[in-house]
C-alpha cells in the first residue's frame, strides 16, 4: 500500500469515475485502475461497485477512504511543516467556527494570518458545536469553537466570551435591542428552532425547562441561513445570538431584542486536543483567533457579549 494509491481511492471516491478521477490526477485511466485493483488485492476486499452510474464505495471502501483521507492530510500537514527555514512558523491548519461567528470572525482571520504569517495555510470549516468537537476528537480539525463546554478528559478549553441570546421576529413585529423580551412570551409565538443536538438548542431547551414554559415549534433545521430565512418569511420567532442577526436588523430585514426573565446566555469556548501535540502554526492560529475575538467584544462589533477574563469580572 503506497501513498499513490491511498491518492487514486479518495479521488475515485470523491470523483464518482475512473475517468474523471484520471483527469484530475493527471494520469491514464487504466494507471488509475490498476493502483485501485492493486489495493484491492492487498486488502482482499472490493472497496468499489461498478454500476452503469459510476464507481460506488462498498462498507469497506468507506471505512478505507475515512482512513486513506486521514492519512493523507497528516502527510500534507508534515510537508507543510518541515520547511528549510526555522524562523518562519509554517503548516496547515484547521480552524472550526460556529456558523453564527463565521461572519464576523472569518474575514479578519484570514486577514492576520495572510500578512503576519504567510507560511500557514488556514483551512475553515464551519458546523453547529456537536459536528465540531467530533471533528476535533477525531483529529479533523486542530482547533474549533464550542458552545458552552468545559473541560473534558479529550479535550482542553479556553473560555473565550458569553453572548445573550435574543428573540428574533419578522420587522412587523417591532422588536427593539432598548426593550426586552420576556421568553415566555418569545416562545408562545410559533418557533423556528434549531434541530435537536444543536449546541444553540441545548441552550434554549435549558432555558425553556427552568422558565416552566412551554415552546410552540413549527420548524427545526441545523442551517441558522434557513432559520433567518423562515422568519423573514413570517413563519414565526426564533432565536439566536446577537452575532448572528446583526445584519439583519441593520438592513430592517430582522427585528430583534434582547431575551429577558430570565437573560439566557451561551458562552464560547475555544477548544483544543488533549491527544497529539499541537503545532507551533496551530498555537499561532488559536492565539491570532482569540485576539480577534476580544478585538470584536470591545470595539462592540459584537452585539450583547462580555468577555471571560479577570479584567471583565465574568469568569476565569
Amino acid at each position: 500500500m503506497d501513498v499513490k494509491q491511498l491518492r487514486a481511492l479518495v479521488t475515485v471516491a470523491e470523483a464518482g469515475s475512473v475517468t474523471r478521477a484520471a483527469e484530475l490526477l493527471h494520469l491514464v485511466q487504466p494507471a488509475v485502475t490498476r493502483q485501485i485493483r492493486t489495493l484491492e488485492r492487498e486488502l482482499g476486499t472490493a472497496l468499489f461497485e461498478r454500476t452503469r452510474h459510476g464507481m460506488r464505495l462498498t462498507t469497506a471502501g468507506t471505512t478505507m477512504v475515512e482512513r486513506a483521507r486521514r492519512a493523507l492530510n497528516e502527510l500534507e500537514r508534515a510537508r507543510a511543516e518541515i520547511r528549510p527555514n526555522p524562523d518562519t512558523v509554517s503548516g496547515i491548519v484547521t480552524v472550526g467556527l460556529l456558523e453564527s461567528a463565521t461572519g464576523l470572525l472569518a474575514e479578519p482571520l484570514v486577514d492576520t494570518i495572510v500578512r503576519d504569517h504567510p507560511g500557514i495555510e488556514l483551512r475553515l470549516v464551519t458546523a453547529y458545536s456537536g459536528h465540531l468537537q467530533q471533528w476535533l476528537d477525531d483529529g479533523d480539525v486542530d482547533l474549533t469553537l464550542l458552545y458552552n463546554l468545559a473541560g473534558t478528559p479529550s479535550l482542553n478549553v479556553e473560555p473565550l466570551v458569553r453572548e445573550r441570546l435574543w428573540a428574533v421576529a419578522p420587522p412587523s413585529a417591532g422588536l427593539r435591542a432598548d426593550e426586552p423580551v420576556p421568553l415566555e412570551e418569545a416562545v408562545s409565538h410559533p418557533l423556528v428552532v434549531p434541530a435537536a443536538g444543536h449546541g444553540l438548542r441545548t441552550v434554549i431547551d435549558g432555558a425553556v425547562a427552568r422558565a416552566r414554559v412551554e415552546m410552540k415549534l413549527v420548524v427545526q433545521t441545523n442551517s441558522l441561513h434557513v432559520q433567518r430565512q423562515l422568519v423573514r418569511a413570517g413563519h414565526g420567532w426564533t432565536i439566536l445570538p446577537g452575532v448572528g442577526i446583526a445584519e439583519d436588523v441593520a438592513n430592517g430585514s430582522l427585528s430583534a431584542a434582547p431575551l429577558c426573565e430570565p437573560d439566557v446566555w451561551r458562552s464560547i469556548v475555544l477548544g483544543t486536543s488533549r491527544a497529539g501535540r499541537i503545532t507551533p502554526a496551530a498555537e499561532v492560529v488559536a492565539g491570532e483567533l482569540s485576539r480577534e475575538i476580544r478585538s470584536a467584544v470591545r470595539q462592540g462589533r459584537w452585539p450583547s457579549a462580555e468577555l471571560y477574563g479577570p479584567s471583565t469580572g465574568t469568569g476565569a
